[in-house]
């Protein structure tokens, strides 16, 4: 009797236990880790990913909403250093008014963005209906971030390069007719030992991804000889902190834009039908949200402006 109970019992939980994995392998997978962090280990660099901060989901839908907003027809897509151009929380945007009013041009650029990050953007909206005439895209600091990985650093380059690519699809589906100016990351000096450790990297991931422009239809751009010397050791006066430009750094990208600008679609006009500018939900204005921004515009508690030289 002991026997054929214990059978019993055992027959139940190996029935159990087949259950139980069944359910398993049927279940749908579990959602990717959410965040800047999760997109820099786990998921790949051409997958998409959303950040995991309190300003990502609300920046989001506060660019879905400029993308059905006035009229664009120069589309900047990228990270920190595109966002805080036109931000109107930075000091940055009369630098942005100066060069680029009249060619309606609004960024959608976002702070702390991978190419994870970007290509949840894109797939979520960002893009869609706004048929730009052209994109400035510059993207994958962030994946670098301060880590140095040279000399051990091909693979990490070939991902970054996948990424980079995988959104430069997505910008061709939904902006078939758009002209891709794919920039070159810039230099950043910001490890731990303020150095060059981290240029090697960032200039394999330039050559990879400087493979696929065709010179027509996406252009790659480099500016990094104008912002640091031969080494990657950046010029003085071009960045805040070794990463993120000032104004004498944003007009070098300025200068090698414009002219690109100018043959594409003629000068600038007189008048501008881009969306108002956006900043940081949460942050306030430093600068007002339309029209062109000058210092007398400036609000009282905002810090110095460095002048464009």
């Amino acid at each position: 009797m002991m026997t054929r109970t214990l059978l019993t019992l055992a027959t139940f939980a190996a029935i159990a236990g087949l259950s139980m994995l069944a359910r398993a392998q049927n279940a749908p997978p579990a959602p990717a880790r959410r965040g800047a962090a999760a997109a820099r280990g786990p998921v790949p660099a051409d997958q998409p990913a959303p950040q995991n901060t309190a300003t990502f989901m609300p920046g989001h839908e506060l660019l879905l909403q400029k993308a059905k907003t006035g009229g664009i027809d120069i589309y900047f897509e990228g990270d920190s250093i595109t966002r805080r151009w036109q931000g109107t929380d930075d000091e940055h945007k009369p630098n942005w008014d100066a060069n680029f009013f009249g060619w309606n041009a609004a960024s959608f650029g976002w702070g702390g963005d991978t190419t994870q990050n970007v290509i949840w953007r894109l797939e979520h909206g960002e893009l869609d209906g706004v048929n730009p005439k052209i994109i400035v895209l510059m993207i994958g600091t962030n994946n670098v971030g301060k880590t140095v990985r040279f000399p051990n650093d091909d693979p990490f380059a070939d991902e970054v390069a996948r990424g980079v690519k995988k959104i430069l699809d997505l910008c061709r589906e939904k902006a078939p007719n758009a002209v891709i100016i794919l920039t070159a990351i810039t230099p950043r000096n910001d490890d731990a030992n303020k150095s060059t450790a981290l240029m090697p990297t960032i200039n394999k991931i330039n050559d990879r991804i400087a493979k696929f422009a065709d010179g027509k239809t996406i252009r790659y751009l480099n500016v990094n000889d104008k912002l640091a010397d031969k080494d990657g050791k950046l010029f003085e006066g071009m960045t805040r902190d070794n990463l993120h430009p000032v104004a004498k750094g944003y007009q070098v990208w300025a200068d090698a834009l414009k002219p690109i600008f100018t043959e594409l679609l003629g000068p600038p006009a007189k008048t501008d039908h881009a969306p108002p500018a956006t900043g940081v939900p949460g942050t306030p204005d430093v600068w007002p949200a339309t029209g062109i921004a000058t210092p007398d515009k400036r609000l009282p508690n905002a810090p110095p402006y460095p002048a464009v030289r």
